[in-house]
């Protein structure tokens, strides 16, 4: 009966410091609760395209210090639809992530609306050598000849999303790939000058940063302007020339006679010796 008192003193202890453990859990747990919200990610990276499944995503806790804008909270909000952009592993999926409900998939349902897409042809060089990958920007460029017949090459649209290389609407390496042809987002305007410019020019595309959104107004470049320092052009040249050939010039020439008997070395002008000698053109009379 000695023994029986501290046994119980233990029992009671172990029980109140259960008691306090869980307690303290559950603290923490409604402490988590009250600073997380619930958040549907990718629990694999998926390409831009692909067709939800719920095996591909996932629910954790996020922060709500780091809020996001309109995230999926439930699989049964994403499940059977399209993604129209890339989603990476781990990260929250958006409703501006997912394309329209009762598209199928493919390149068609990862436009935008009023959006359209023109493929263009490149090679290495037109195609910024394979770094313009799904999902960049890039700019169009056109090499014409102006309306007098002299060459001219200017950007004619700007900041255009790259939709697919090749056949591929994504891109799980950020290696370039040098391809024959590359499909742009555009609106129906900007289509009706992409087919207008490779009709009559040639195209080129300018890989530009994904955050510049500011627009930028070109003159365009022309032969002249890759040679500056002549301050003038051929044209201008050639009418200088002429203009100074046909300008008559006087030229005076002096016949130097040496006085008969003289014995000195000086040599005096004769006045009947100065004659005026008059240059028009290629013609040369003297007067």
């Amino acid at each position: 009966m000695r023994n029986a008192r501290p046994l119980a003193m233990i029992a009671v202890s172990a029980l109140l410091g259960l008691a306090a453990v869980a307690f303290a859990a559950s603290w923490l747990q409604s402490q988590e609760a009250a600073d997380t919200m619930q958040v549907l990610v990718a629990k694999r990276d998926l390409p831009m395209g692909t067709r939800l499944q719920p095996d591909m995503l996932e629910t954790i806790h996020w922060p709500t210090a780091a809020p996001i804008e309109s995230p999926l909270t439930a699989i049964d909000q994403a499940y059977d639809r399209v993604i129209n952009m890339q989603v990476l592993r781990g990260e929250p999926l958006l409703k501006n992530k997912l394309a329209a409900i009762g598209e199928i998939g493919g390149l068609s349902s990862v436009l935008r609306e009023g959006q359209r897409a023109v493929t263009v042809k490149v090679n290495e060089i037109m195609g910024v050598a394979g770094f313009a990958l799904p999902g960049n920007f890039v700019d169009v460029m056109v090499n014409t000849p102006d309306g007098q017949d002299n060459p001219i090459s200017k950007i004619v649209i700007e900041r255009i999303k790259v939709l697919a290389v090749a056949q591929d609407v994504a891109s799980s390496e950020n290696k370039p790939r040098v391809v024959n042809a590359v499909t742009l987002e555009v609106t129906p305007q900007q289509a009706e000058k992409i087919d207008l410019a490779r009709s009559v020019g040639n195209l080129s595309l300018v890989l530009r940063s994904q955050v510049d959104t500011e627009s930028v107004s070109t003159e365009g470049a022309r032969k002249n302007d890759l040679l500056p320092s002549s301050g003038m052009n051929a044209a201008d040249s050639r009418a200088q020339t002429k203009q100074a050939l046909s300008r008559p010039r006087m030229v005076r020439n002096a016949q130097e006679l040496r006085p008969t008997g003289s014995t000195n070395n000086t040599l005096k002008p004769h006045a009947s010796a100065m004659q005026t000698e008059v240059i028009r053109g290629l013609k040369r009379t003297a007067e």
